[in-house]
């Protein structure tokens, strides 16, 4: 199973960024196994599906992923079982009253219709309990549809152990998730990224990962490219995908420049390598980046599919979950 599944945009490189990871003439090699890596997945259609359809049910479900990955690097650290989160948008529910006699309810016209309104932002349940061992989780997916869904299973980089790191991250109606890390995070990139941003994007991180300062950043360059992120009118409508990706480019062309302006002796001694891997919504569309700041680095894996016919293959037996 994929472990992505989206409909939108995919976006692989940077506009101008010499960095990006394009066609060399030097061949890629993967990363080595001291990078961590977390794992998410994405769907979006036009008909809502259950949650478990993704995340608990299939054989290669994120769930099953987080704990037994065929394609995992790392065979070191085995598991992404440093906390989760699933991200999805509800659709607005109505409730109507009819007469109680069935024979007046088949020839009677709704007396009224009470529009619950749930607002446009995303509603999302995060644990630092390992995927496999929350119950609460098989509960809410067995009985949640959403016609967009982010799911995400961690292995911590950055950040300590909390409700407060896990992922998805969100401000309105966007959400945000990221795969990898930001090069030279401790090195000095984090110093300048936190100094270059608006005091309100600085409040609003509650968490120490660089994932969720990186979508301070990306909050604050939507802003400095004259879209208010908590426009009213925005958070409801969308923002469109155009706006989206322009603001991820940027970001992503931001942290390449608090990267590049580490002292040489750094970034030839130290592994400063970025590997964003991002995904945002604005709960109508998606964008996704597929990146690394290297020429001859692999970046993270990210796997696409789109079509409008949904079949659940039959396949073996799960493996359990570890113990």
């Amino acid at each position: 199973m994929p472990s992505c599944i989206l409909i939108d945009t995919i976006v692989v490189q940077a506009p101008g960024d010499q960095n990006a990871c394009s066609v060399s003439e030097q061949p890629f090699r993967f990363l080595d196994s001291s990078c961590d890596m977390c794992r998410f997945l994405i769907y979006s259609g036009h008909s809502p599906i259950l949650l478990s359809q993704l995340i608990t049910s299939p054989t290669h479900s994120i769930l099953t992923q987080s704990y037994d990955s065929r394609l995992r690097l790392d065979q070191t650290r085995p598991h992404n079982g440093d906390g989760f989160g699933v991200g999805y948008y509800t659709a607005a529910p109505s409730r109507q009253r009819h007469s109680e006699s069935d024979v007046a309810l088949r020839h009677s016209s709704v007396e009224q219709v009470d529009v619950i309104d749930l607002g446009p932002e995303p509603c999302i349940f995060t644990s630092t309990i390992p995927a496999w061992n929350c119950r609460n989780l098989e509960r809410l997916a067995s009985k949640t549809v959403s016609p967009l869904i982010f799911a995400h299973v961690r292995a911590s980089t950055e950040g300590a152990l909390s409700d407060s790191n896990c992922h998805p991250f969100s401000r309105g109606a966007l959400m945000w998730m990221h795969n990898g890390g930001i090069g030279g995070w401790k090195l000095g990139v984090k110093r300048r990224l936190v100094t270059d941003v608006a005091d309100k994007w600085f409040e609003m991180v509650s968490g120490s990962t660089d994932s969720e300062w990186a979508f301070a950043l990306f909050l604050d360059t939507l802003e400095k490219i004259g879209v208010d992120p908590d426009d009213e009118v925005k958070q409801r409508n969308g923002f469109g995908h155009t706006t989206l990706r322009k603001a991820i480019l940027k970001t992503i062309e931001r942290i390449n420049v608090y990267r590049m302006a580490l002292p040489e002796e750094v970034r030839q001694s130290s592994d400063t390598r970025s590997l964003l891997n991002f995904a945002v919504t604005d709960g109508r569309s998606v964008v996704c980046t597929r990146y690394v700041s290297s020429k001859t680095d692999e970046a993270a894996s990210l796997f696409f599919s789109s079509g409008t016919d949904w079949r659940e293959q039959p396949s073996a037996a799960k493996p359990g979950p570890p113990k």
